[in-house]
């Protein structure tokens, strides 16, 4: 195919490290900064989704914004392979499974607090003909057993998948067992054949369980016009911190476990929020739950939670506090629940946890504890 006016511009030729797109974090631990992409990047995650195989005449859906790397990543290996977008000005659940019945979507691309928000849903998913989805992919933030379990019932057809990617990194970091052994419901894979992976604790040291370093074409450049900022998370080696811990089994497949800046001190012991939300999310009363920091005189920071309760159910807040502390250690028990009929999201579908602990702090300053 030729254009029939090339127009007043040439043609360039870029080279493969030249610079070629900016996406901006989502500022979730400070600023946004914009990071720097290259040509070799986008083109080498391309190939990677390539050589994983295509689900035919796929159609799927996403309603994540292009400037999250979950969505632009989906959306050009689909058009890499000739399939079909069907692509959503923004996320509501309704207009989500909708589309997917609508559009006989087989692939759906998300992150977990859509999923969430779409099995509350259930008069419509029951009435929605959604038998074409053959894959659901989850990825951006920890998945836990309960959404595995309503994703399942959501889309009965489908194989469920949890994900990973930064980005700084891209998608590609894990992947399925080279001897087929199935990936564990919570697992994220182990380590893609073609990225190498490590995990460093807090001594400096090799770990089963650490903050990921990764190196793998498809890194940044860097952050723009801020190399103070790129060298606190490149290393000398070409190492990226992700600055998310993860644990990895015996058979080398890898568990989220939270993010290390979401990690907080309570009364000298470390808590990870994602770990305290996994627990409290086994609760049968209890669809979605989060869990952020307050200050606290004597302990400094101590949990809290915010709720979303199962359709029909009514968890107390007494009830909560009693799950959490049979089910776990003591300073791991939100000192304070809050019910919510639903989450606060940020632009990129993800929980936005800033307001949450906003709101949080708000409401204990309102009231005595």
């Amino acid at each position: 195919m030729t254009l029939l006016d090339h127009g007043p511009s040439a043609a360039v030729a870029a080279h493969r490290a030249d610079a070629a797109m900016f996406l901006y974090t989502s500022g979730s631990s400070g600023r946004p900064k914009g990071v720097v992409l290259s040509h070799m990047s986008h083109l080498w995650v391309i190939d990677m989704r390539r050589r994983t195989g295509s689900f035919g005449e796929s159609r799927v859906l996403v309603a994540a914004p292009l400037y999250h790397m979950n969505a632009l990543a989906v959306s050009q290996a689909a058009l890499a392979q000739h399939h079909t977008i069907i692509l959503l000005p923004g996320f509501t659940p309704q207009s989500y499974i909708e589309a997917a019945g609508t559009y006989r979507a087989t692939i759906l691309t998300s992150v977990p607090t859509m999923i969430a928000m779409i099995s509350r849903e259930t008069a419509l998913l029951e009435r929605s003909d959604l038998s074409a989805v053959s894959a659901v992919r989850m990825g951006s933030a920890p998945v836990s057993e309960g959404l595995m379990e309503a994703a399942r019932r959501a889309f009965p057809r489908a194989v469920i998948t949890n994900g990973y990617g930064t980005t700084e990194a891209g998608p590609i970091v894990f992947s399925a067992h080279p001897d087929g052994r199935p990936t564990p419901d919570l697992s994220v894979g182990i380590a893609h054949p073609h990225v190498e992976l490590r995990l460093v604790a807090s001594d400096d040291s090799r770990a089963s369980e650490g903050v990921l370093q990764m190196r793998c074409p498809a890194l940044m450049t860097g952050y723009h016009n801020l190399p103070e900022a790129t060298a606190k998370v490149m290393r000398p080696d070409g190492f990226y911190i992700t600055g998310d811990v993860f644990r990895r089994d015996s058979a080398g497949f890898y568990y989220f476990v939270g993010r290390s800046d979401d990690m907080f001190v309570s009364g000298g012991e470390n808590v990870h929020p994602g770990e305290i939300e996994a627990m409290l999310e086994q609760h049968p009363d209890i669809h979605q739950a989060v869990v952020v920091p307050v200050d606290d005189e004597l302990k400094f920071k101590k949990p809290v939670a915010f709720v979303i309760a199962r359709p029909g159910a009514a968890p107390s807040e007494a009830t909560v506090k009693a799950f959490a502390l049979a089910n776990a250690a003591p300073y791991l028990h939100p000192r304070r629940v809050w019910f919510l009929p639903e989450m606060p999201l940020a632009g990129t579908n993800k929980i936005d946890r800033r307001s949450l602990a906003r709101r949080a702090a708000e409401l204990l300053s309102r009231g005595s504890e």
